[in-house]
């Protein structure tokens, strides 16, 4: 294509000699439907401002509807405050919904030609540069919004908020705030909402020191009733203000329970105590409340009777994670004793280690779990899409169809799969393996031996220890789950140094002693995922060279971010040759993130920057890398590595920092 504005366009039928390909076709000779399935991945910046550009035919093409009518600026690192304001000039009547989320480069003038878009339905400014006044500007001509995403900053006023203003907030069915200071952000404002969605991420002090209280003012308490909502998700990051705060919130619910309420959703990082709010609140929603999702504290779940009285209607999602909720309890009070939960897409019991157990709590980490409890389980919620079962042990006993991976595989609809290393473990060692290291040699003593830079210490990728072994229970679940999109298979005992939303824990456990028997040729039969998408691999310490990350770049073309931990002995990089082979064939990855910073100098010996970008630059202009550590590594050495195409960051997905894999 011509870089010029010059029109290339011809009114023959042969194409162009300059732009035809050597076997004769020409992009232009496809149908309408298929260059705007292709144009539909370039970023809307270069859609609007060069692909536009190069002929006719492209020029009436890239302002078609279906590609101007959603703009997504979101991670679009190369859209400079030139280009946004002249893709806005050029189309912003014709944008409905905008994406501007975590687009901190772009100044506060850049984001207030937000207002040329008159015709916006939908806008997500969450991480942009907002204030009281500008954001008043900006939705007072925004008449036909209905969702809006933005983040409360320090020094919110909403008094400056003008009637055009709140006329539009008043129409507003679904929003989404991120609160960075004790308030109530335009939620007063918002009186016809079906979808709120909070975010608390406010510091117990200010970086003077001062310490702030969770007190709203007096005039931000008058907070209407919301008969309308349909939907409440509050996320809490850690600290005791973000309690405080949404206790106020739920106040104003519990004064009158909306009656069309049929998700209600919290997130809590640790213990949250109940108030006289929030029972009352809890009490309310289960005389005249029948939900479709539900979520709570796991101190609001823990020896209580909640379960019993809670009625529910066609449920589609579930999370009980970290709560002592037995075996006995999920059969009798979730599923009802087996009852037909096939709208159930969603069940999270990430850190229920008696959910898979009869009633006792004395179980120990060692008891093999109750496969009748599953059974029941997998019968009653034959549809689920979504099943996370992490952060507990989970030994299956022996005996024909009673493993764990035996009986999941009825779940031919799963999308999304988190599972501890020691459940996928067989039963018994099998004969074809040689036995495993004890655990207490996981560590060396002393000086390891160092990676030696340019040799070649990885076996072939089909060699005997990469090879999937048919007969392995892992092997036969994932050739079940065809579809899964989604797989995270992380130690029992793992724990992220720095978590996000959960309490710090120092003390490392080593790993399940059933995680010795999961080794090389486990890892190589998650290659059977051909749509996989996202994998997550933490705390094997069977790992011997990694051979198996060979056998999934090659066969999981669809594969897009990629976290490792703890992979093999610690202190130790033993698969680094492997992965170097593994990245060359995963031409989608978005996004690697590595764990335990002493492996930081491993990392930097396989992948020197000048060589892995020039192998990157291949990749189309939109591909973007970024690396993740468990330490916050110097500015300076971030200056040396960065690059238009590689980002190394120590933040993780949504402003976070971490240390690990991220585990939802």
């Amino acid at each position: 294509m011509a870089s010029s504005g010059e029109d290339t366009s011809y009114d023959g039928d042969a194409p162009p000699a300059a732009a035809s390909m050597a076997d004769g076709a020409h992009l232009l000779g496809f149908s309408d439907e298929i260059l705007l399935h292709i144009l539909s991945h370039i970023p809307s910046t270069d859609l609007v401002l060069n692909v536009r550009r190069t002929c006719r035919k492209l020029a009436v093409l890239c302002l078609d509807k279906s590609l101007i009518h959603t703009v997504l600026l979101q991670k679009d690192y190369e859209a400079s405050e030139d280009k946004v304001k002249q893709l806005v000039r050029e189309i912003g009547r014709e944008i409905q919904q905008l994406n501007m989320a975590g687009c901190y480069w772009l100044s506060g003038s850049t984001i207030e030609h937000v207002a040329r878009c008159r015709g916006l339905v939908k806008v997500n400014l969450s991480g942009c540069r907002l204030t009281s006044l500008r954001l008043s500007k900006m939705l007072s001509v925004l008449q036909h919004l209905r969702s809006l995403a933005i983040d409360v900053s320090p020094g919110f006023d909403a008094s400056q908020l003008s009637g055009e203003c709140k006329a539009t907030l008043s129409r507003v069915r679904e929003l989404k705030q991120t609160l960075y200071t004790p308030s109530y952000g335009v939620v007063p404002c918002c009186t016809s909402l079906e979808k709120l969605l909070l975010y608390f991420e406010i510091l117990d002090r200010t970086r003077e020191g001062a310490i702030l209280s969770g007190q709203l003012m007096v005039g931000q308490s008058n907070v209407p009733h919301y008969q309308n909502l349909r939907v409440f998700y509050a996320r809490l990051a850690p600290g005791y203000i973000n309690q405080e705060v949404v206790r106020l919130y739920l106040a104003v619910l519990s004064d009158r329970t909306p009656e069309n309420l049929h998700a209600f959703l919290i997130s809590v990082p640790g213990s949250f105590a109940e108030s006289g709010a929030t029972k009352n609140l809890l009490d309310s929603m289960a005389r005249n409340v029948v939900l479709d999702a539900l979520q709570l504290p796991k101190s609001w779940l823990n020896g209580s009777s909640l379960l019993q009285h809670m009625r529910f209607n066609n449920p589609f999602y579930f999370s009980f994670s970290r709560c002592t909720l037995s075996g006995g309890h999920l059969i009798q009070r979730v599923i009802n004793g087996g009852k037909d939960l096939r709208s159930l897409a969603s069940l999270n019991l990430s850190g229920c280690v008696h959910c898979l157990s009869p009633d006792s709590l004395l179980r120990k980490a060692e008891d093999d779990i109750d496969s009748g409890i599953l059974e029941t389980l997998v019968a009653a919620c034959c549809n689920l899409r979504h099943l996370n079962l992490s952060a507990a042990h989970h030994h299956s006993s022996e005996g024909p169809g009673r493993h764990l991976c035996q009986l999941l595989a009825r779940l031919r609809h799963l999308r999304s799969l988190s599972l501890p290393v020691c459940s996928v473990a067989d039963s018994a060692p099998r004969a074809d393996r040689a036995p495993a290291q004890p655990a207490m040699h996981a560590v060396p003593r002393g000086f390891g031996k160092k990676v030696r830079v340019g040799v070649q210490s990885c076996p072939g990728p089909f060699s005997s220890q990469a090879v999937p072994q048919p007969s392995s229970v892992f092997w036969s679940l994932l050739k079940n789950v065809p579809f899964l999109e989604r797989l995270e298979l992380i130690g029992s005992n793992f724990s992220s140094a720095m978590p996000r939303n959960e309490p710090a824990i120092r003390n490392s456990l080593p790993p399940c002693s059933r995680a010795q028997n999961v080794g090389d040729s486990e890892v190589a039969a998650i290659g059977q995922l051909a749509f996989l998408r996202h994998l997550t691999l933490a705390q094997l310490p069977s790992i011997l060279t990694g051979s198996g990350l060979v056998s999934i770049g090659l066969q999981c073309q669809q594969l897009q971010s990629l976290s490792l931990a703890n992979l093999g002995m610690m202190g130790k990089v033993v698969y680094m040759s492997a992965l170097s082979d593994m990245l060359k064939h995963c031409k989608r990855l978005k996004d690697l993130r590595m764990g335990l910073a002493p492996r930081f100098r491993a990392l930097l010996a396989a992948f020197p920057p000048a060589s892995l970008s020039a192998d990157i630059r291949k990749q189309p202009l939109s591909f973007h890398w970024f690396i993740s550590f468990q330490c916050l590594l110097p500015p300076c050495l971030l200056l040396c590595l960065h690059c238009p195409i590689i980002g190394l960051s120590g933040t993780h997905g949504d402003k976070c920092m971490v240390s690990g894999p991220c585990v939802t």
